[in-house]
């Protein structure tokens, strides 16, 4: 299989499905072979722009693939991805990996039954910002994360933890790698039938703290983390990517400066802030380029099942706590 290109469909072209097919089309390992659609306008539009078949059910579209990305409403997941697993096809299943625990596992246990991976597409871990995160944080103490959207319908069958904050819960999840001790959650609902404005304070064993916010109540887009840890300050935007950095190093160097008059005390402007050069790309594109080359290569992708469903695990745990303090 490695030689040759691996056959890509995607179920589900909407508002991000399009894009999953934009980039199976381009990509140098892959081939469109099709999509799965219940729109017949949006199935003949997607059909006609990417040269690809429309096939009539799910399993006829397992049968003609390699691998496939999800891309329904989180509640339509485990209907989906069971038949594509049943004809052993490789899947990425847009975040979160189900609508709950029991969904999770049944997809899990079926992928493991038929021999499949299962890459979960928590998009910001192929953001450009997340390698440098990778590289620069060790022991973070402190961790604060602001998601922001202005308020759509779409994805609105969950509610905004699982729609948004779950980003950065993997996101925490990840970077700080200790279980965790205590959440403490609020959020409130809005227009929508869950909550659209949530906050959760997670304590990890270690001591770490992280403070996540989401709102999809916002008149602005924001995607924003902050991290503390004893040898450096990092603030970090996803949506620009973009940050800067500020070394303790540095700190102490500008405080022996000060001292010998090298600066005046109060100018900020000589404080060592660092603009982090980040190298820009399609965190999506770099996200599909990697599922297809772990499909090609037989290997775990790096956002697997595991931490699909932990990251699932404290979003619900969260959205419970919101629920039982609005009763």
């Amino acid at each position: 299989m490695a030689s040759s290109k691996i056959r890509c469909g995607v179920a589900g072209v909407g508002s991000l499905g399009q894009h999953h097919a934009r980039i199976y089309s381009t990509l140098p390992g892959a081939e469109l072979a099709g999509i799965f659609e219940t729109s017949d306008a949006r199935a003949k539009e997607i059909c006609e722009k990417f040269k690809c078949r429309r096939f009539a059910t799910l399993e006829e579209l397992g049968e003609a693939c390699d691998a496939a990305s999800v891309v329904v409403p989180t509640d339509q997941h485990e209907r989906v991805a069971l038949p594509l697993l049943a004809k052993h096809t490789h899947l990425l299943i847009e975040k979160p990996l189900c609508a709950s625990l029991a969904e999770a596992e049944r997809v899990l246990a079926a992928a493991r039954q038929h021999g499949c991976l299962v890459q979960v597409g928590h998009i910001e871990h192929f953001n450009p910002v997340m390698s440098f995160l990778e590289k620069e944080i060790d022991e973070p103490r402190y961790i604060t994360a602001e998601r922001l959207a202005p308020y759509q319908p779409r994805g609105t069958e969950v509610g905004v933890v699982l729609d948004l904050m779950i980003h950065d819960i993997g996101i925490v999840l990840e970077l700080v790698k200790s279980p965790i001790a205590k959440i403490d959650s609020v959020g409130v609902t809005v227009l929508s039938k869950s909550e659209d404005i949530a906050n959760a304070r997670i304590q990890f064993q270690n001591g770490c703290v992280a403070n996540l916010s989401a709102s999809r109540m916002s008149t602005k887009k924001a995607r924003e983390i902050r991290i503390f840890q004893s040898d450096a300050y990092l603030s970090l935007d996803f949506m620009n990517q973009a940050g800067h950095l500020v070394r303790k190093n540095d700190i102490i160097a500008y405080g022996l400066k000060m001292k010998i008059g090298l600066v005046k005390a109060g100018d900020l402007s000589a404080i060592p802030v660092k603009e982090i050069p980040i190298e820009k790309g399609e965190p999506l594109a770099l996200e599909l380029a990697h599922f297809v080359d772990s499909v090609a290569k037989a290997q775990q992708p790096k956002v697997g099942g595991a931490l699909g469903k932990s990251a699932l695990e404290v979003a619900i745990t969260i959205t419970e706590q919101i629920r039982a303090g609005q009763k």
